[in-house]
């Protein structure tokens, strides 16, 4: 575990933000995945409407075709379920860096303050 009591310069910081969006993009492109193979393969949607609805699904927008079977329907609540949980977690993990920074940066400050000596004024 990285311990070290500086900040990152901005380089670094830059390259941390551009892995946790790499992170995001490859979970997101994953998750309509998913979606559009579950949609294309538990109702028979053609690729493109599997996708479209996975999609509106995954940005919480809702369905947009009709499910037609039940394993469709299953397939449907768990979807919408798992995107809740996908959005939360991906939102985690494109804010972690900035919020770790300002956590990071305050705390560099307070350690800052008590080593320095208060003038009494």
């Amino acid at each position: 575990m990285d311990m070290t009591l500086e900040l990152l310069s901005p380089i670094q910081f830059f390259l941390r933000l551009l892995r946790h969006l790499g992170l995001s993009i490859i979970l997101t492109v994953f998750a309509l995945s998913v979606g559009a193979v579950g949609y294309h393969f538990t109702d028979s949607l053609n690729w493109l409407d599997s996708f479209f609805n996975a999609s509106m699904i995954l940005t919480g927008m809702g369905p947009v075709a009709e499910m037609h079977t039940a394993s469709a329907k299953i397939f449907a609540m768990c979807y919408a379920l798992f995107s809740g949980i996908y959005f939360v977690s991906v939102s985690a993990i494109l804010v972690f860096p900035v919020a770790h920074r300002l956590l990071k940066h305050v705390t560099l400050q307070a350690m800052h303050r008590q080593k320095t000596p208060q003038n009494p004024d």
